[in-house]
């Protein structure tokens, strides 16, 4: 009998581990560098804390199950309702912004597809207790820092931002009434997703108004400059629309002044589709063949209350490193795995004497904290050397008979082929000291 992994998960085989372990680098690294401190929580949480936040249709897409005592609890799917938690349960005592990021291993019960799985790793940013255009853009650049670090460029992807308050307001001065919003919200997140008489259908199934449509059609092609002009002209007149304009284009100038104007645009389609956003929306998109968001978030209210804590309005974002791997395999930014060990002690298998001083010197280089390895085997030195290559060691060290005579050691750089006999002293002093310099 023969199993595989579940699917919709994945088994990470070494070279696997290194490039996951090479995008969680990178996103710490980001994370600490901008200013933010780690966290996590449990991997289970009470059902109930996911309902609070979703509703009853969210437990269809969880993996979850009762405890002995019958008590529900779910795999977290995500991390906001657990990072509102636990700010409600220490709000007064925690200093404001509060800028929190985590690295959690997740589940959802879904299809798995291109850049989705059921299990993966999510990076989450988080600014909560303040409510500028500054905390938004910092929020948006710690997003842009990250995708920059590993190597992509505005040519590789897009972040685009709109404002859940300013569609909003545009709704609302187009007399459409607010228990009308999330159903077009829903619409408008999908201007991307389907073509354009897709779309337009789409809008004429919401049975609203000749005028109402248009203004609909209008949103649903806002993007860049002429998008914001456009804007402008459907809340004139209309004072709260106005000054979430306002704020929008405030978002946008200090984006400019932080350097990453050019990677961001404008996209009254990007809305979001879950309800508690209630402020400023960020969707990264790769611009390759991976047609999708391969980031996403933005400004919410109301989660540290829902939990019991006080009205408390955050900024985040969260990716995946599933979707952050195809879309890096795609631009071939990935990098090659290191192996496991920089030295290989090879032993002249003919002299007993010589692996005990394999022993000694491999010993000395782990508690110099080099990586240092040999060979289990006892046998030919042209058999071991071949060993040492296929680990793709940098440096081989041989002892043989001069080793046990004179205390000198061979070493041999796998890379250019030079070889150099050396007291085993002077080589310990620094193993990996290029030969030219001994």
């Amino acid at each position: 009998m023969s199993f595989q992994c579940p699917k919709g998960t994945r088994d990470f085989y070494p070279p696997d581990m290194y490039v996951r372990n090479w995008i969680a680098d990178r996103w710490r690294s980001i994370s600490h560098r901008n200013g933010f401190e780690e966290y996590d929580g449990p991997i289970f949480e009470y059902l109930d804390v996911f309902r609070i936040k979703s509703g009853d249709a969210i437990v269809g897409e969880l993996f979850h199950f009762q405890d002995r005592g019958g008590r529900e609890f779910a795999i977290r799917p995500e991390m906001t309702p657990t990072l509102a938690r636990m700010v409600a349960a220490r709000a007064n005592a925690l200093s404001k912004p509060i800028k929190w990021f985590s690295m959690p291993r997740l589940c959802r019960a879904e299809r798995p597809q291109r850049g989705r799985l059921r299990e993966f790793f999510q990076w989450n940013i988080d600014i909560l207790g303040e409510e500028s255009a500054l905390a938004d853009a910092e929020c948006i650049f710690v997003l842009a820092d990250f995708l920059r670090d590993v190597g992509l460029s505005p040519e590789h992807f897009e972040i685009r931002i709109n404002s859940r308050e300013l569609v909003a307001n545009i709704l609302e001065n187009a007399g459409i009434a607010p228990d009308r919003f999330d159903a077009i919200y829903a619409v408008l997140d999908k201007r991307d997703k389907v073509d354009e008489q897709h779309f337009e259908k789409m809008v004429g199934e919401l049975h609203l108004t000749q005028n109402q449509q248009s203004a609909l059609l209008q949103l649903g092609e806002a993007k860049g400059a002429e998008g914001l002009a456009r804007v402008e002209k459907l809340v004139l007149g209309h004072p709260a629309g106005e000054e979430s304009l306002t704020q929008l284009r405030e978002l946008f100038h200090l984006l400019d002044r932080m350097g990453i104007g050019e990677c961001c645009r404008f996209d009254m389609g990007v809305v979001r589709g879950l309800a508690y956003y209630t402020g400023v929306v960020i969707e990264a998109f790769g611009k390759g063949g991976l047609q999708r968001a391969i980031a996403g978030g933005g400004r919410y209210g109301r989660l540290v209350k829902l939990m019991g804590g006080p009205d408390m309005s955050g900024i985040g974002f969260a990716t995946s490193d599933v979707v952050i791997q195809d879309l890096l395999t795609e631009f071939n930014l990935l990098p090659e795995p290191e192996t496991a060990a920089d030295l290989f002690i090879i032993d002249d298998a003919s002299d007993p004497a010589c692996f005990d001083t394999v022993l000694e010197i491999t010993t000395s280089l782990r508690q110099q904290n080099h990586s240092a390895i040999f060979s289990y085997k006892r046998q030919n030195i042209g058999k071991q050397f071949k060993q040492a290559s296929a680990r793709g060691v940098r440096r081989v060290v041989i002892v043989d008979d001069k080793t046990t005579q004179a205390r000198t050691v061979s070493v041999k750089d796998m890379a250019s082929g030079k070889q150099i006999d050396l007291p085993i002293d002077a080589f310990l002093d620094d193993p990996l000291r290029p030969i030219e310099e001994f």
